[in-house]
């Protein structure tokens, strides 16, 4: 079994910044791909920004020169750095993994999201 947690939602002002991390934890041989997602209230759930095991980051449109995804596969970490945050940013942020584990098992991974509310 494998679990991914997020931490670093909150309140932000428009302007202001943020940083998220996504901790993967259990049965873990590799961590392949990850992916940085969110749904806004009412919303469809759209990709923020992925990240292959290399460190190569895509991002969408919307985020593109504001948002920055790293990882440590180490720590079996990613994390996302946002800035100039606006209202439109809004959203519970979930991380998500392609995964091989320890018995040779291939699964996708889901964190359960932290809230991000930009607002003054």
């Amino acid at each position: 079994q494998v679990q991914l947690a997020e931490s670093g939602g909150g309140l932000v002002q428009p302007g202001g910044s943020l940083m998220l991390s996504c901790v993967a934890s259990g049965e873990i041989l590799q961590l392949h791909d990850m992916f940085w997602y969110r749904q806004a209230p009412g919303k469809q759930r759209e990709l923020v920004a992925k990240i292959s095991y290399e460190g190569n980051p895509n991002y969408a449109d919307a985020v593109k020169g504001r948002f920055t995804i790293s990882r440590d596969n180490a720590a079996n970490t990613i994390q996302l750095w946002g800035s100039s945050l606006m209202p439109e940013d809004t959203a519970v942020y979930i991380c998500y993994a392609r995964v091989t584990t320890t018995a040779f098992k291939t699964l996708n991974a889901w964190g359960q999201g932290t809230l991000v509310t930009v607002s003054s």
